[in-house]
């Protein structure tokens, strides 16, 4: 059931706070406490933080948190509780007292004719609220997978999620306020900070027409409740088919700029090399960097892991998920050998073009031994998998196709 955001009170979002700031310290694990992701030095504690089931702990400050991948077998929409987080600022995630309904405020200005400052609840009330399927990916997903190995967090397939986000547009905000007649960038910060002056606060930028294009919100929602508090209550922006960096958290500042914004986080950070694959042979580097971009295809089997017994003779059903950057997914093939067979599969329900897309396929192992399941998708636009994985200097954008060995007995 959906609530209403005052019903987050100030005592829960207290309790969330001491929970999150004394995770480390008073949360005992144990061996059943751990999972061990598929690659060197894979081990991770497996958490259970404010508002959220027992998550992959990759880091404790700031807090992130990777999804267990058999959680994406359970539905397509990512349950709140499993979903997960990314921050990049020790000050996060921000403290209650920034976060009260009755206080917050969003503000919008730079170059627009009539500055605002709104609540949720005017959000709410002032424009039309709007719901989108989207999938939330982490520019490093699956980095962990990288080899040569790259630096950054070593994460496995988990930093993703598919979520019904409920909201209202952009555009419509932008429009009440009027845009400059020069406008050209749009930027968008949230209330997570960093510990010290020198460090560039995490704000992120959109070029105009991208903001007007109707699809980009403001989302005070996920699967009908409230956000939870670490993936942005009260209100983040929702950038659908574009990785995760775009999707900042409670966010409070908006400002229209006149030129290209040259923070950190856009001049520096999140760049990918400038060309059709983002990818350069390891040991060299990029002639040219842009900023990351849309999510290449993906596909995953998620209801057979690597290591399973499967029984000769037995029919089993293939289950799992894919999804793009936003043109949809055409068509899933499955093959029981390593690539060298294929079988299309069947899509599942259609819950837009930015969703996972389910798929299932019958499968019955004949004979005993080894076997490589491998899954591939195609998109509506053409992209699919390569064999090999690219390989760049963040370990951004993996999108092969994926392999699950499994025994036959």
């Amino acid at each position: 059931m959906r609530t209403d955001g005052n019903d987050f009170s100030r005592r829960e979002f207290i309790r969330a706070a001491v929970a999150t700031a004394g995770a480390a310290a008073t949360l005992k694990l144990s061996a059943a406490d751990t999972i061990t992701l598929p690659f060197e030095n894979g081990q991770r504690p497996l958490v259970k933080y404010p508002q959220k089931r027992p998550l992959i702990r990759h880091t404790t400050r700031p807090p992130q948190l990777e999804t267990p991948f058999s959680v994406f077998n359970e539905n397509v929409l990512t349950p709140n509780d499993a979903f997960f987080v990314r921050y990049h600022l020790m000050l996060s995630p921000p403290p209650p007292g920034l976060l009260k309904p009755t206080s917050f405020r969003l503000s919008v200005g730079g170059s627009v004719k009539i500055p605002l400052k709104l609540s949720v609840a005017e959000l709410k009330q002032q424009f039309e609220n709007v719901e989108l399927v989207a999938v939330n990916q982490c520019s490093g997903n699956s980095r962990g997978f990288s080899k040569p190995r790259v630096s950054g967090g070593q994460l496995g397939n988990g930093a993703m999620g598919n979520a019904r986000w409920r909201g209202v547009r952009l555009k419509d905000v932008l429009n009440k306020a009027g845009l400059g007649a020069g406008a050209k960038q749009v930027t968008f910060n949230g209330l997570d900070g960093p510990l010290l002056p020198q460090t560039p606060d995490f704000i992120k930028a959109l070029d105009v027409d991208h903001t007007l294009d109707g699809e980009v919100m403001l989302a005070f929602e996920m699967n009908g409740d409230d956000l939870p508090w670490l993936n942005g209550y009260p209100l983040r922006l929702v950038v659908p088919g574009h990785f995760g960096t775009y999707w900042v958290k409670h966010v409070n500042k908006i400002e229209v700029l006149d030129k290209t914004f040259d923070g950190f986080f856009m001049s520096a950070g999140y760049r990918i090399p400038d060309n059709d694959c983002a990818c350069i042979e390891p040991g060299t580097t990029p002639a040219k960097t842009v900023p990351i971009r849309r999510y290449s295809v993906r596909s995953f089997i998620t209801s057979i892991a690597d290591g399973v017994k499967l029984k000769a003779g037995a029919e089993t059903l293939v289950k799992g998920i894919a999804f793009d950057g936003g043109s949809g997914i055409k068509e899933v093939t499955f093959s029981p050998d390593g690539g060298r067979t294929w079988r299309e599969a069947k899509l599942g329900k259609d819950l837009g073009k930015y969703s996972f897309r389910e798929w299932t396929i019958d499968f019955t192992p004949k004979n005993a031994g080894a076997l490589e399941l491998q899954v591939k998708a195609t998109s509506i636009k053409g992209e699919t998998q390569p064999t090999e994985a690219r390989w760049n200097p963040a370990g951004y954008m993996r999108n092969v196709i994926e392999t699950v060995r499994v025994e036959v007995a």
